[in-house]
């Protein structure tokens, strides 16, 4: 009787100890589902959005060569990289001829958000070269270069939303330029705005702007870090790490930075697979937030598939998040739930739930199909 029952607590406590680690019932999505996951959300935004020209309405009007509507067209150029249909390069290339390959405002803008767009033209450009494709972007990023100012991206989105235009035309054209200015943007950013840059090294994660270091806390006395908002800074070192010679200006901060941010974001990750909105903060609108896991979850499997990141670590982390977002942020029609809306800290966009729609639908959809590209890729 005595053994047992010791055999049956061994066995609750062998069962316990997988389903602390996460690891307990989760399986790896084969290519197929995954694809067919990115393939639905995908449809169901085209489907929605057939005119690529039409102005955003929210509480503005804006053109849709906006930094929403580029982010998704990088998750798109993502799918049509490991299912290249031509409705999907077309819905691209209709997008980027619409706006005469060229951003919000003109040649002479510094804004990140307004660049965006330009990583979608390069990828169309490297497809099919034309030389109109990248006019515009080349005349403002040397513009950029030849100028002295090194204080562009006080807001860490832009980081993902200009260094990969950076990266990818210092590698088209073979031009140091581009990535030792990249650098000195992104060092500034890091090391200079707010009191000592948006980087706090303590605990591997970044302020979102000035705004949020200390003395700025949450409620409860935490920093905040904005879920998305790191995610993009981890998007950014994976999209430029992806492409850039290794022995080019910046690469081994990017390297080294990508580590750091994937320790801590690790040791954050909800139960669920999910990341909460405030990292550090459960309490300050905890709950279920597909952007943040997506952009953490592309970073980590992009890791995986680069030999960077150990697979036997890492696998689990990224599977739970992937099917986390797959079993409960996509709806059977492929509407994409439990999506922030726009702003810059863990209060704005919300109400976040399965059902609640953002005031833009694009660029959450951008960082799915981000991640599920790298998903595909696991071997």
């Amino acid at each position: 009787m005595f053994q047992n029952i010791m055999k049956k607590i061994t066995l609750l406590l062998f069962l316990f100890a997988f389903a602390a680690t996460g690891t307990f019932a989760q399986e790896k999505p084969n290519r197929q589902e995954v694809l067919e996951k990115m393939v639905l959300a995908n449809d169901y935004f085209m489907k929605k959005f057939p005119d690529v020209g039409m102005k955003l309405v929210t509480n503005a009007v804006r053109p849709s060569n906006i930094w929403t509507r580029g982010v998704y067209y990088e998750g798109l150029m993502a799918l049509h990289q490991i299912l290249p249909k031509q409705e999907y390069y077309k819905y691209a290339y209709d997008w980027s001829e619409f706006h005469n390959w060229g951003m919000r405002n003109g040649n002479t803008t510094r804004n990140a958000d307004d660049q965006c767009c330009a990583q979608t033209y390069i990828d169309l450009y490297n497809l099919e070269p034309g030389p109109a494709k990248l006019k515009n972007i080349k005349i403002n990023m040397e513009m950029v270069i030849n100028t002295p100012q090194n204080d562009d991206w006080w807001w860490i989105d832009a980081l993902q939303m200009a260094m990969p235009i950076y990266a990818k035309l210092g590698v088209l054209y073979d031009d140091d330029r581009y990535f030792e200015k990249m650098y000195d943007i992104y060092m500034y950013t890091k090391t200079q705005h707010g009191d000592n840059g948006l980087y706090n090294p303590e605990d591997g994660l970044w302020w979102r702007d000035a705004d949020f270091d200390p003395p700025y806390t949450t409620p409860s006395g935490e920093d905040c870090y904005w879920a998305r908002g790191n995610g993009w800074v981890y998007a950014a070192m994976v999209r430029v790490l992806d492409i850039m010679p290794k022995d080019a200006t910046g690469y081994d901060e990017y390297l080294n930075m990508f580590l750091e941010m994937t320790s801590a974001i690790k040791e954050v990750q909800r139960k669920d697979g999910f990341w909460n909105v405030s990292m550090h903060d459960p309490k300050h609108f905890g709950g279920k937030e597909t952007t943040g896991t997506a952009l953490f979850t592309y970073g980590m499997a992009w890791g995986i598939n680069n030999n960077i990141l150990p697979k036997a670590e890492f696998l689990p982390i990224v599977t739970k998040a992937w099917n986390a977002m797959a079993e409960e942020s996509v709806h059977k029609d492929g509407f994409l739930g439990y999506v922030q809306g726009t702003g810059k800290e863990p209060k704005d966009g919300q109400p976040v739930t399965y059902k609640s729609v953002p005031d833009f639908e694009d660029y959450g959809l951008g960082c799915f199909l981000l991640a599920g590209s790298e998903m595909y890729k696991l071997k």
